[in-house]
């Protein structure tokens, strides 16, 4: 194919960032353009390919033959073409080390840890971006993730930075304002929970022996933060991980009513993304986030 005869960039990218997801909305979201944008750039490629790549069902997305067949292809030329540009001009040594964060991780973990780092490294230019949904991590933007999860990531070094144990939290006056003297009183009480977890209200209950208790009942919210804050105000209750709940106990703000504090799989890992030239600094940070995981979780017990 001549030259001339090369699809657009913008074209190409949307069609990746869409048969990657099967996603226009992810897509969308991953470019930081319109949904619209992405499904006329992918009818332009379409159109100048003279051929579908994509079957549009009204819920899904799916590629055709020829659209799976292309998707590794452009998917190389993108890639050859930024490690091309690196090799060429490189990465700008003197651009801020970014560290992209779970927000209630990053406030109540990292936050009160993080000014000691600083002091020590006085001349180290550090970014850190929350984000609230584990999405697509753009080796472009960031240099390191913190997320949520078992701790499964391809094409990623995991360091594992919490070790989660859960129980109920509430504020102080909720237990004698509404019985709340035994597990089974739950069944009286607005759990709160927080989605993107996966482990939480069945798995201590379970563990409770609370029967009585339906697990799914209750308030759907998107971050511990505001889980947190909302049994603070005694709008319900909250199931506390260990890593973030240590400012909410010692404050006295949540308190938890029953002792038994339950272990699960899922935890905060730290995400380290293989690449050819990494930013100089990565291994520092790296090096004291592991060091600060070591310390263990803020409570626990036996």
């Amino acid at each position: 194919m001549a030259q001339t005869e090369l699809p657009p960039l913008t074209w190409l990218r949307a069609f990746e960032a869409a048969a990657r997801t099967l996603s226009f909305t992810q897509a969308a979201a991953e470019l930081h353009v319109t949904q619209a944008a992405i499904s006329k750039h992918v009818r332009s490629l379409e159109l100048h390919l003279q051929q579908p790549l994509f079957v549009r069902r009204p819920r899904s997305l799916e590629l055709t033959k020829l659209g799976a067949a292309y998707l590794p292809k452009v998917q190389d030329a993108l890639d050859r073409l930024a490690i091309g540009t690196r090799e060429v001009f490189g990465r700008r040594k003197n651009r801020a080390l970014t560290l992209r964060c779970a927000v209630s991780f990053a406030v109540n973990w990292l936050t009160p840890r993080l000014p000691a780092f600083l002091d020590r490294h006085p001349d180290l230019s550090l970014r850190v971006i929350s984000s609230v949904w584990n999405e697509s991590f753009d080796k472009d933007l960031f240099d390191l993730d913190i997320q949520y999860g078992t701790g499964t990531w391809p094409g990623f070094a995991s360091h594992r930075l919490t070790w989660e144990r859960i129980t109920p939290l509430c504020a102080p006056d909720l237990p004698a304002r509404l019985a709340l003297a035994q597990p089974d009183d739950l069944a009286g009480h607005r759990l709160l929970h927080v989605l993107g977890y996966q482990q939480g209200w069945g798995i201590w209950l379970n563990a409770a022996g609370a029967r009585r208790v339906d697990p799914g009942q209750g308030l759907q919210l998107d971050t511990s933060l505001t889980a947190m804050e909302l049994a603070a105000q005694g709008g319900g209750v909250a199931l506390g991980r260990s890593s973030l709940v240590q400012g909410y106990l010692a404050s006295g703000r949540l308190i938890a009513p029953f002792d038994l504090t339950v272990p699960i799989e899922e935890a905060f890992w730290l995400l380290e993304p293989k690449l050819a030239d990494p930013h100089p600094d990565v291994g520092l940070l790296v090096d004291w986030l592991r060091a600060e995981a070591g310390m263990g979780p803020p409570y626990s017990a036996a």
